[in-house]
């Protein structure tokens, strides 16, 4: 496959897997979904952000887990996962996506969008 190619297909794959991420967080009706398009910035751990919150500990590790499981079911992508124990912020790394599931009190901690404030972000709506 020739770099063209091959540079397409990586853009689709990146494509189709955020928008299973997001379809994944709205099943378990996971809050304030924000996508962060980290691409234009020499930095950036990823190309993106995907950031999340659940209402309750329960909720934050449901979402992770239904991430991981219907992307590794219809992808095949196995991740890298961090926090599942104490479920206030769950990573769950795709390498060039990145999935924060937080507990609120969490996110606002952190506060991963403001220190991205930069890049492009795209607003999901609640379900």
């Amino acid at each position: 496959m020739n770099n063209t190619k091959q540079a397409t297909q990586a853009v689709s794959d990146t494509s189709e897997l955020n928008e299973l991420i997001i379809d994944s967080i709205q099943d378990i009706k996971g809050k304030n979904i924000v996508k962060i398009d980290l691409r234009s910035l020499p930095e950036a751990p990823a190309d993106y952000f995907i950031i999340c919150e659940g209402d309750s500990t329960t909720q934050v590790s449901a979402i992770a887990g239904n991430v991981y499981k219907r992307v590794k079911d219809e992808m095949g992508f196995i991740p890298h996962r961090e926090g599942q124990e104490a479920s206030t912020w769950v990573l769950v790394d795709y390498f060039d996506t990145i999935v924060h599931v937080f507990y609120p009190e969490t996110r606002a901690l952190y506060d991963l969008e403001d220190l991205w404030s930069d890049a492009d972000f795209t607003e999901f709506q609640n379900l």
